[in-house]
């Protein structure tokens, strides 16, 4: 028996190759050297997954807004136009710039259209280092037996009719992509909800080395993304030499023989933006609204018996929207500098009281005797480490997992004054994402947060001026550094999640050594 069943840290009892080989090798990829591989949050970012916003954003209406994660309605045509095509121009400069460089003027004259943005466009960039999961999607329906299992899955968790079943799969491949995700068989019909939250690909899954862990939606409104990226994972040839390093975490034994209450509060849940990779032998996990402790204790386990990692550190955050992933608190900058909630930490009004929620170490344990992170290693699981507040965990990684010699440096959300602390992570000052180490984006929305960047040696560009000096040679993006570019906002930032959210990397550079 496992001995250290994270259920049991709050006194309360614990409660598939799926599927054909690939029988297909696409175009697209079929030249591309297929590596997934990361290391760590800041190494030179190579190839990632995103998700480019569809019209199932379009029509997210006021009644189903919070059924379906979002805080209010958006404006599509914003949000794909002045915001989210800026980080697709940004990440093709740094990462696929051939498809890009020399083109702008050309791209941007057919903005009206924007064929360049759109997957099922044949003028879309079609990058294989920044890629369009929609794309991977179409791939993978053009084997009939997969096409025949997805959308067999996708209608049975929508109760749909066995006629709309057989109409869906009469679609071409491509289209019946587009369906499967924004739920609009045309501009008239939507035949099941959209899944507007597609956009933040994080969440769909984590790179782990040279493994994935598949991700357990928390929210009914992410289910049928769960399902879509499984195949995908399953069946698209980039993953093929991967396909045994794919991992599943199951439900608890027996989970469905107990009461509806008890399976609601044993659910075992797992989101991208709660996993962390910070070393190749470390993994962080939080432990959040979305991220149950079941979940924490199979991911452990599994990792542990699969030697991927070395170590496992649990980090219990409050369960509350404010909070909704570990990433919307806390991520990396360089090896030296993170960014995070003041509130969670040590810069906490008081340090007498717990901030955050509590695991308590064993059955045998006093409930007062509390802490809120909690570190387990491969070689002796049984004596748990533990961190007192989130600035020693990190001091811990920089200095003892990346080998840092240089200060390590902690950047507060909104300088840590209220109301700018909580008003500033709410719109994800806390949730950059590194195109490599001290190269960031982030929202331009977060002024306070950005003056304590700048006093700590980064300088600031907007989007729209970095992919001007970019296109005319003025700005190499090799030689950029020490950099926060700012993304425009108005729109993009209301979906609660930043491009730490916005992104699924599944190649990063390792890191080299530290300088001493």
């Amino acid at each position: 028996m496992w001995f250290f069943d994270i259920a049991l840290y709050i006194n309360q009892p614990p409660r598939s190759e799926l599927f054909n080989e690939i029988k297909f090798i696409f175009m697209s990829f079929k030249n591309v050297e297929n590596k997934v591989n990361v290391t760590s949050e800041i190494g030179t970012l190579r190839r990632l997954l995103i998700h480019s916003p569809d019209s199932g954003l379009g029509k997210v209406v006021p009644s189903k807004a919070q059924d379906w994660l979002f805080e209010d309605i958006v404006h599509l045509d914003t949000i794909r136009r002045k915001e989210y095509d800026f980080y697709v121009k940004i990440l093709l400069y740094f990462l696929d710039p051939e498809k890009i460089k020399g083109k702008l003027a050309e791209i941007d004259a057919e903005a009206s259209r924007r064929a360049f943005y759109k997957p099922d466009n044949p003028n879309f960039h079609n990058s294989d280092k920044v890629i369009e999961i929609q794309v991977l999607l179409s791939d993978i329906l053009k084997d009939k037996e997969t096409k025949l299992q997805l959308v067999a899955s996708v209608c049975s968790l929508e109760n749909c009719t066995y006629e709309l079943q057989a109409e869906l799969m009469a679609l071409p491949e491509i289209k019946l992509a587009k369906v499967l995700i924004s739920g609009s068989i045309d501009d008239e019909r939507m035949i099941f909800p959209p899944i507007p939250n597609f956009i933040f690909t994080r969440d769909i899954g984590i790179t782990i080395n040279n493994h994935i862990l598949m991700n357990k939606a928390a929210k009914q409104a992410r289910t049928r993304e769960s399902v879509l990226t499984k195949y995908i994972f399953f069946n698209h040839p980039i993953f093929a030499d991967y396909k045994k390093n794919i991992i599943e975490i199951s439900d608890n034994a027996h989970h469905f023989l107990l009461p509806y209450n008890e399976i609601e509060n044993q659910k075992v849940t797992l989101e991208g933006g709660d996993v962390m990779v910070v070393s190749e032998d470390h993994l962080v996990i939080g432990c959040s609204e979305r991220t149950s402790l079941f979940a924490c204790n199979q991911v452990i386990k599994t990792l542990f018996k699969k030697k991927v990692v070395k170590k496992v550190t649990v980090v219990k955050i409050p369960k509350k929207r404010d909070y909704m992933h570990l990433d919307t608190v806390v991520t990396q900058v360089k090896r030296n500098m993170w960014i995070m909630l003041g509130s969670l930490g040590r810069m906490a009004e008081t340090n007498k009281i717990p901030v955050a929620d509590v695991i308590v170490e064993l059955q045998n344990i006093k409930e007062e005797e509390k802490t809120k992170i909690i570190q387990f290693k491969i070689e002796n699981p049984q004596q748990p480490v533990y961190f007192e507040y989130l600035e020693d965990l990190l001091e811990d990684i920089s200095k003892n997992d990346l080998g840092c010699t240089e200060e390590v440096k902690f950047i507060y959300s909104g300088n840590n004054k209220f109301p700018y602390d909580t008003r500033e992570q709410w719109t994800d000052s806390c949730n950059l994402v590194c195109i490599k180490e001290g190269v960031v984006l982030g929202y331009d929305r977060n002024e306070k947060t950005l003056e304590v960047l700048k006093e700590n040696g980064f300088s600031a560009i907007e989007a729209h001026e970095l992919v001007a000096k970019m296109e005319s040679g003025e700005i190499d993006p090799e030689k950029l550094s020490n950099t926060v570019v700012l993304m425009p906002s108005a729109e993009l930032s209301r979906a609660r999640g930043g491009f730490h959210c916005m992104s699924m990397p599944i190649l990063r550079d390792n890191l080299t050594p530290a300088l001493s």
